[in-house]
C-alpha cells in the first residue's frame, strides 16, 4: 500500500505561484512513476505532468509546459508541483498519484494506483 498526502492548495490572484507538495508513504521502493492530475468542476480530470521515480525524466500537458515544473525529492520521499504565471482556468482540484505499474506514458488516470485526497487551487482574474 502506498499513502499519498497532498498539501500547498490556496487561493491566489492570477499571475500568482504555488508550490503543492505530496507526501508519500509505504512501499515507496515499488514507484514507477508519479503524476499530477486536476480535476474542475463539471469537468473531467485531466492530466498535469508526470515523473519517473528513477531518471527523473518529465513530462507536462500542453496547457501548463513552460509554467509547472515536477520535482521529487527521493529522501524525503515527496513529490513537488511547482506553478508559476497562474490563471483563472488554472483552478481545480490537484491530486497526486503513484503508479506501480508499467506503461508508456502514465497521462491517463487508469495507469496510476493510488491517489491522494486533492488539494484545492483557486486562482482569481
Amino acid at each position: 500500500q502506498v499513502q499519498l498526502a497532498e498539501s500547498g492548495g490556496a487561493l491566489v490572484q492570477a499571475g500568482g505561484s504555488l508550490r503543492l507538495s505530496c507526501a508519500v508513504s509505504g512501499r515507496t521502493f515499488s514507484s514507477i512513476a508519479m503524476g499530477w492530475f486536476r480535476q474542475a468542476p463539471g469537468k473531467e480530470r485531466e492530466f498535469v505532468s508526470n515523473i519517473r521515480w528513477i531518471g527523473g525524466s518529465t513530462y507536462y500537458a500542453v496547457s501548463v509546459k513552460g509554467r509547472f515544473t515536477i520535482s521529487r525529492d527521493n529522501a524525503k520521499n515527496t513529490l513537488y508541483l511547482q506553478m508559476n504565471n497562474l490563471k483563472p482556468e488554472d483552478t481545480a482540484i490537484y491530486y497526486c498519484a503513484h503508479s506501480v505499474g508499467h506503461y508508456v506514458n502514465y497521462t491517463r488516470a487508469y495507469e496510476y494506483d493510488y491517489w491522494g485526497q486533492g488539494t484545492q487551487v483557486t486562482v482569481s482574474s
